[in-house]
């Protein structure tokens, strides 16, 4: 291991004894299926998924810094068309070309690079053989006036098995006027990748303006979030993406005077939770069929304090019951030395056998 645990502590500041000391008595870790190095045979094998499905997933548990021990580490870059090229790349115009993001991924020590057909598809022959790909299928074009904040398909299943992906994403915007739609085409995708050998990762993500409300932002809901997650697995998602919950009693808060929606039970709140931010993860890790299919948070925009949020993040994420993290911005918005650097404290979180369970 590069960093040593002491320099963790140092980067975790005040929050190191909060986060480290931390016990969980909301959802008990024995009642988790948590990762490990022989996840792949101890729960997906005991799934519906095909044997080529398994040697895909194994592929991803068995490359780079992380390999073989039931964690990930993957690098996303998707923001070019999700974001627009300018606001992704102007930082740092060098990953305006494909193969600087897949360098990337692999000087990092990734387990994979997830991108869009265009990036992994220009540079395929060269590197698909050499690092596991997930390829994004579906994307938010971002250029219709007014934005309409939609999930649309940018090309096929059989494209990416052509291009010798591991695995493929997408995105469902759970809560949105187009999620009945995105559901129904995210479940077909999903079925036939599976069908022909590939893994699934679903970016499970809430998007409705109604859901920011008196001052609090609930797209980062514990309960919100949660229940994405839990339509994610119910669509057979291999892995879950999701945000790092902030705060908790969203249908509460959606609940008032005549509005009505969702349904839920104190017990969420009082019993299945605290405010404590390793609890709010485990209860999105619960929402995941218990941990049967992987949570992988995300990383988040580039901020001040990168280094430290991110080994933050990986804590909290590494202690609920997570499976890793997927951490982008922070990475490629950067020179590119540094964006190793980043993800290699990322992935040291989680070869950080001092760092365990809650």
């Amino acid at each position: 291991m590069r960093n040593s645990h002491d320099e963790l502590l140092e980067m975790l500041g005040e929050d190191a004894d909060y986060l480290l000391e931390h016990k969980c008595r909301t959802i008990a870790r024995e009642q988790l299926s948590a990762p490990g190095w022989d996840f792949v045979d101890r729960v997906y094998s005991e799934s519906n998924r095909n044997n080529r499905v398994l040697v895909n997933l194994e592929r991803l548990f068995s490359h780079g810094r992380l390999k073989d021990t039931g964690y990930l580490s993957i690098l996303p870059v998707d923001q070019g068309v999700e974001h627009s090229g300018g606001a992704s790349f102007a930082k740092n115009p060098a990953y305006f070309d494909p193969e600087n993001i897949v360098k990337l991924a692999m000087e990092g020590g990734c387990n994979a690079v997830a991108s869009t057909f265009g990036v992994l598809g220009s540079v395929a022959r060269r590197y698909a053989h050499r690092i596991p790909f997930v390829v994004k299928i579906n994307h938010n074009e971002l250029l219709t006036y007014p934005n309409t904040f939609d999930q649309i398909m940018f090309g096929t299943i059989d494209q990416a098995c052509d291009m010798g992906a591991a695995a493929v994403g997408a995105t469902i915007y759970f809560g949105s006027q187009n999620s009945d739609r995105q559901i129904v085409e995210v479940a077909r995708a999903f079925s036939y990748a599976h069908e022909v050998g590939m893994a699934t990762i679903l970016w499970c993500y809430m998007r409705n303006s109604a859901f920011k409300t008196g001052g609090v932002d609930y797209h980062v809901a514990a309960d919100l979030t949660g229940q994405a997650n839990h339509l994610g697995v119910t669509l057979q998602a291999d892995i879950i993406k999701q945000k790092l919950p902030e705060v908790n009693g969203g249908y509460k808060a959606l609940n008032t005077g005549d509005s009505s929606y969702g349904k839920l039970d104190e017990r969420i709140y009082s019993e299945l939770a605290t405010d404590h931010p390793i609890d709010l993860t485990r209860y999105q890790v619960a929402n995941c069929y218990m941990g049967r299919a992987g949570l992988i948070n995300s990383g988040g925009a580039s901020g001040k304090n990168d280094f430290a949020d991110a080994v933050r993040t990986a804590v909290i994420n590494k202690r609920a019951g997570g499976m890793g993290l997927i951490s982008g911005r922070k990475a490629f918005q950067r020179p590119m030395s540094e964006g190793v650097k980043i993800l290699n404290y990322i992935q040291d979180v989680y070869l950080n056998d001092k760092i365990t369970l809650a």
